[in-house]
């Protein structure tokens, strides 16, 4: 038995050039590609496949796990918007001739749809765990101390820890010396590098805090200088690798999404095959009016 294509009935044009998207398998669809992503994520950070951690050991991440983790990112992509889609195009009610270009474009479009759905139920929940993380591990209110969350603690902090290193009591506001002496090592990596009055400030306050003499703190400064410019170094490097394979499962996903959108459909439909893999089912001859 075939299905008539509805642009072919008299005044069908119409409902066959709009689009109504079927919201029950899209979210469904949406649902099962977030929930097998984070199963993956987390499987990832428990295997040592994530960088993200918050723990200082992750500095000493070597390229080649920087660029695995990539990897693993764009393969967990494909693998859960490919889910997600499949699941669409299955539960998506036919509409159309099961041959037709029409039902491959409808289907893929709802598996586009779903796609981009779990990227934002995704984003939101990295987000929410991301927020929650921090305020776990934020010093609470008061005399926060040396370790007070600043935007260097996270990404130089033993370098700090090595520039104010000392037997000596500390006195003053140690967190706001930390703060300040973190902002100019992280100036240190920029293109004009630490500018000579602000290393002459850091020798001084080094010196201050730690009781050095002007030499010894001298010396300590450029050692830290060094020691954090690499480390900021390193960690762009990570940053763009893992950005531009972030993108890239993003965009993959999209196309897993719409294929394995399409062949669900072809699969509701009764086929083994999908269609844009070069192979159409055959079709009987006796005539059937399609579902609205």
């Amino acid at each position: 038995m075939t299905w008539t294509d509805p642009v072919s009935e008299p005044g069908a044009s119409t409902r066959a050039a709009g689009f109504s998207p079927q919201w029950g398998p899209i979210v469904a669809g949406a649902l099962a590609a977030a929930a097998l992503a984070l199963v993956l994520h987390a499987f990832a950070a428990a295997v040592g496949l994530s960088i993200s951690s918050t723990a200082p050991t992750w500095r000493d991440t070597s390229f080649a796990l920087v660029l695995l983790s990539g990897l693993y990112l764009v393969l967990s992509a494909l693998a859960a918007y490919g889910l997600g889609g499949y699941v669409t195009g299955r539960l998506t009610s036919a509409r159309y001739a099961p041959d037709s270009d029409e039902a491959e474009l409808r289907d893929g479009a709802h598996g586009l749809i779903a796609w981009a759905l779990a990227t934002i139920l995704t984003a939101l929940i990295a987000l929410s765990a991301t927020q929650a993380l921090s305020r776990v591990t934020a010093p609470g209110s008061g005399n926060a101390g040396p370790a007070a969350s600043v935007g260097s603690e996270s990404l130089i902090a033993p370098e700090i820890d090595r520039l104010f290193r000392s037997e000596r009591p500390p006195q003053g506001d140690v967190a706001a010396t930390r703060a300040e002496a973190g902002r100019l090592l992280l100036s240190a990596s920029s293109h004009s590098g630490l500018q000579p009055d602000d290393r002459a400030w850091l020798i001084r306050l080094t010196a201050a805090r730690t009781g050095l003499n002007e030499a010894d703190a001298t010396r300590r400064v450029d050692q830290v200088v060094a020691r954090s410019s690499e480390t900021i170094t390193k960690a762009r490097r990570a940053g763009l690798v893992i950005g531009f394979m972030t993108g890239a499962a993003a965009l993959l996903g999209a196309v897993a999404a719409w294929f394995a959108a399409v062949a669900g459909g072809q699969h509701r439909d009764g086929g083994a095959v999908p269609a844009w893999m070069g192979h159409r089912r055959p079709v009987t001859t006796t005539s059937r009016t399609v579902l609205p």
